[in-house]
C-alpha cells in the first residue's frame, strides 16, 4: 500500500479508483459542510452550486471512509485525485491523522477548504444552502444528486449528519417531481 485517502463526500461513493482496503474512519478538528461554491462539478460560474468541504473547527469530528491506495497505482491515483479535487484550487491537499474503525491511526491524504479562496462560503444558513442545491447543476450533474448520494452513503455506513439529513429533506421538498 502506498497511501490512504480520507473521503467525506463523493470520494466515499465514487472514489475513481479501486482501494486495496476500505474502512470507516474519523477525522478530528474538521467539520464537513457545504462551504464551497462549485463552479465546475455541481454548478457553473454563472450559477454556482455547493459542494462539501472540510472546514477547521475546534472540537469537531468528521466521520467518513479511509481508502488505501495500492503502491503500483499510487502515481496514477494521485494524478487523478489532483485533477479532480484541485480543479479550481479551492481545496488544499493535506495529510491528516485519521482513526480507522479497527483502531489504527494513519496519515491520510485529505482535501480541505482554503478559507482564503473566493469559492469559500462558510456559515450560509441551511435554507440558503437548500435553495442553491435544489436548482444547481454542473459537469457532474445536479447538485441535489451529490447531496442525496452523500447522505445515502453516510446512512449506509451508519453515520448521522443532522445538517445533511435536514438539507436532503428540504431539497426533496423544493425539487419538482418529474
Amino acid at each position: 500500500m502506498a497511501f490512504w485517502v480520507f473521503g467525506y463526500g463523493s470520494l466515499m461513493w465514487e472514489p475513481g479508483f479501486r482501494p486495496v482496503e476500505r474502512q470507516r474512519a474519523r477525522l478530528e478538528g474538521w467539520h464537513r459542510c457545504f462551504c464551497m461554491r462549485s463552479i465546475h462539478h455541481r454548478g457553473t460560474v454563472e450559477a454556482p452550486g455547493l459542494v462539501l468541504a472540510l472546514d477547521r473547527q475546534e472540537g469537531a469530528v468528521c466521520d467518513g471512509v479511509a481508502l488505501a491506495v495500492a503502491a503500483e497505482e499510487a502515481q496514477e491515483v494521485l494524478a487523478m485525485l489532483r485533477e479532480r479535487e484541485l480543479v479550481s484550487s479551492a481545496y488544499l491537499e493535506t495529510s491528516q491523522p485519521v482513526t480507522l474503525e479497527d483502531g489504527r491511526r494513519v496519515e491520510a491524504l485529505t482535501y480541505v477548504i482554503d478559507p482564503d479562496h473566493v469559492q469559500y462560503c462558510a456559515n450560509l444558513p441551511l435554507e440558503d444552502q437548500a435553495l442553491i442545491i435544489a436548482v444547481a447543476a454542473g459537469g457532474r450533474g445536479p447538485n441535489s444528486d451529490y447531496l442525496h448520494n452523500t447522505v445515502g452513503h453516510l446512512e449506509a455506513l451508519g453515520f448521522e449528519d443532522a445538517d445533511l439529513m435536514w438539507l436532503a429533506a428540504r431539497v426533496r421538498g423544493l425539487t419538482p417531481v418529474s
